[in-house]
């Protein structure tokens, strides 16, 4: 350690051996990727008095704009409590894909490769969204997905490019600690 902090100019801090012996370093590795899986920003255009926010701009070939294509069938609003945990759904009978935003509110999203034939099968991937800085995330179909609302609740605009059948309906479920109660632990810094 000495030796790489002297290169860098740097000069090593002595800590007392109480302390020192504790001492944990944080990695930040790239987050993993999923496929199919893409985001987009958003922009929250602010004045004194409010906010304005354009989600999608519809075209003759559905979602104009973004790294991958949708063709809105139906829109959504879900409201979760404060801490509620809904997970996971995965959608298989056929083909339904999702684009989610975060209007207001946090949500603590994981999202978990389970299709057999792709190429990051098994792949989990945890995203934060909030309403403070909107982006969309595209949730391809046979990809499970499910959330966390924060300390405030959250309230979540999402696109499907299929719609809701109550008679027949196409969101299957794993248990919410399917991949590990784990998943869903307060990050305690």
């Amino acid at each position: 350690m000495a030796d790489t902090a002297n290169r860098s100019g740097l000069h090593p801090i002595k800590l007392a051996p109480e302390y020192a012996g504790a001492l944990a370093f944080e990695s930040y590795p790239a987050q993993p990727q999923i496929e199919g899986v893409w985001f987009h920003s958003l922009k929250k255009n602010r004045s004194e008095n409010g906010a304005f926010m354009e989600y999608l701009r519809l075209g003759e070939h559905g979602v104009q704009g973004l790294p991958g294509t949708l063709t809105p069938r139906q829109i959504s609003v879900s409201w979760a409590a404060p801490g509620r945990i809904n997970a996971f759904h995965i959608h298989v009978k056929q083909e339904q894909n999702e684009l989610w935003c975060v209007l207001h509110g946090q949500l603590t999203i994981w999202l978990v490769d389970c299709r057999a034939d792709s190429p990051t099968l098994g792949v989990r991937r945890k995203l934060v969204f909030s309403g403070e800085q909107p982006m969309l995330v595209h949730i391809p179909s046979g990809v499970a997905h499910g959330y966390q609302a924060g300390e405030n609740g959250a309230t979540l605009l999402y696109t499907m490019d299929a719609q809701f059948d109550i008679s027949d309906p196409n969101e299957g479920r794993l248990p919410w600690h399917f991949f590990g109660e784990d998943l869903w632990a307060e990050d305690r810094g």
